[in-house]
């Protein structure tokens, strides 16, 4: 790895082994021209879903806020908002008799790092899965964050108990919509997509 690299994985904290170097080398050797290296992110980081993923890069993937290393053999870029949660992580290739494995252990990918400064999903998110959803799984339910629109509208989805519950809208109301609009005062509005037309599993028919 350059002297750049080095110093800029440093500064973000996270390894990348040279058997994971390696192995990811060869993968890209494989790919089309339009691939222009691996991109690093967590999926709904800070939260009990949080997933830490390697994809490839192509052009529309690229955020100007992305984190750019250069290794000797391809490009990575790591996404601003994951930087947090990739503290610590680890990724590593292991041969194995069936060929082998990459492996990556991000151990505060799921740990809530919030503050005044974080981005608008993580605050919501952290609301959701920290004061929310621990009163909602005592009827079976829990909801998530599907997207953020540009008016500053947070898109739910409840699951389990809650998809289908005859008293939804009163939780979204009472409960979910009252608690995000306090702590996360940019918000406008918040609104449930959820398919309530499947009860199986509702709480209250």
């Amino acid at each position: 790895m350059s002297e750049v690299a080095e110093q800029a994985t440093a500064e973000l904290k996270m390894t990348i082994t040279e058997s994971a170097q390696d192995y990811l080398a060869e993968l890209l050797e494989g790919q089309d021209d339009d691939v222009l290296g691996i991109r690093m992110f967590v999926n709904a980081p800070g939260t009990p879903k949080a997933e830490t993923c390697i994809a490839y890069c192509r052009e529309a993937d690229i955020d100007e806020e992305d984190t750019l290393v250069s290794y000797e053999k391809f490009t990575a870029r790591f996404e601003a908002r994951s930087i947090p949660f990739l503290e610590d992580a680890l990724v590593d290739y292991a041969k194995d008799r069936m060929g082998g494995q990459l492996t990556i252990k991000a151990p505060n990918a799921k740990l809530p790092q919030v503050n005044a400064d974080s981005p608008i999903e993580d605050r919501i998110n952290y609301v959701l899965f920290n004061e929310v959803n621990p009163s909602l799984a005592a009827h079976g339910g829990e909801v998530s964050l599907l997207e953020v629109t540009d008016e500053n509208i947070a898109i739910l989805q409840f699951g389990g108990g809650c998809q289908g519950c005859g008293m939804v809208e009163s939780t979204l109301k009472d409960g979910v919509e009252k608690s995000l609009l306090e702590q996360v005062p940019e918000l406008s509005a918040v609104m449930d997509m959820t398919d309530h037309t499947d009860r199986s599993h509702a709480y209250f028919k």
